[in-house]
């Protein structure tokens, strides 16, 4: 298979015009199809869920050359039809817009416009096949396309050779989870410190990941760092969750 000629997905939109003054950032001049297939695994199909908005590239505006996009303040109702792009082996491994690295081989895209991350179906209306995927980085910047997939995302739409495709765009709005209290009011403790700074910098950085309510309780000198309240159901969930993204000392309390 020939390479195809791919729409830019530029560096994060942070460093954006940074990234335009660089010289050999990539170390490929044009882009290029990768060596070898997604296997199966790397196709395996997304599963779409809440996340919180990524620190990096969802400023209300940006500017590329000389366009400014304004981001939607919400994925929720979003659809759209036009043409879709890939990009391949010269992006692999350099930083997305949302400051995460891509990778060719997932089921990633890049959006002008929708909140960084977001889930979205892709429907390739030329023979009916469509994927799910995660969009973390910016581009197409080419007025006639409206979304740039990654390699194995245009493998399963089957749309490698052509390079570019008639598709449809469907934002799959998740909601933030709902925290519901029962009669025994579930909480769960992250920390318990005598400083009040870090532990108040830890609550910030709980709220702004997770969406949730974080509070603070003193007792015995010490600051306790509080999520919920929770139910029962959701308090195990949590508790699951927290510990398995580095809360090693995550417990849940009645209050």
């Amino acid at each position: 298979m020939k390479p195809q000629f791919l729409s830019l997905s530029l560096l994060a939109v942070a460093l954006l015009s940074a990234c335009s003054s660089q010289q050999g950032r990539y170390s490929m001049r044009y882009d290029e199809a990768p060596e070898r297939l997604p296997s199966v695994a790397e196709i395996n199909p997304l599963e779409p869920r809440y996340e919180p908005l990524s620190r990096q590239g969802n400023m209300s505006s940006y500017t590329v050359l000389g366009e400014t996009y304004r981001v939607l303040p919400s994925a929720e109702g979003y659809s759209a039809t036009g043409l879709a792009s890939w990009y391949g082996k010269k992006f692999h491994g350099h930083l997305t817009s949302n400051g995460e690295y891509y990778d060719m081989y997932g089921l990633s895209a890049a959006h002008r416009y929708l909140p960084l991350p977001t889930y979205a179906r892709v429907t390739n209306l030329r023979n009916g096949k469509e994927i799910i995927v995660r969009i973390n980085d910016r581009g197409p910047f080419h007025p006639e396309r409206i979304i740039d997939l990654s390699y194995a995302a245009a493998y399963k739409l089957d749309m490698l050779d052509s390079g570019v495709t008639e598709v449809q765009v469907e934002a799959l709005y998740m909601p933030p989870p709902t925290v519901v209290a029962d009669s025994s009011s579930v909480f769960i403790q992250i920390a318990a410190l005598s400083d009040s700074n870090r532990i108040q910098q830890v609550q910030q950085e709980l709220q702004d990941k997770y969406a949730l309510n974080a509070t603070t309780r003193q007792r015995d000198g010490l600051h306790r760092l509080l999520l919920g309240p929770f139910d029962e159901s959701q308090a195990s969930q949590w508790v699951q969750r927290l510990r398995q993204d580095g809360f090693d000392n995550a417990f849940r309390v009645a209050e």
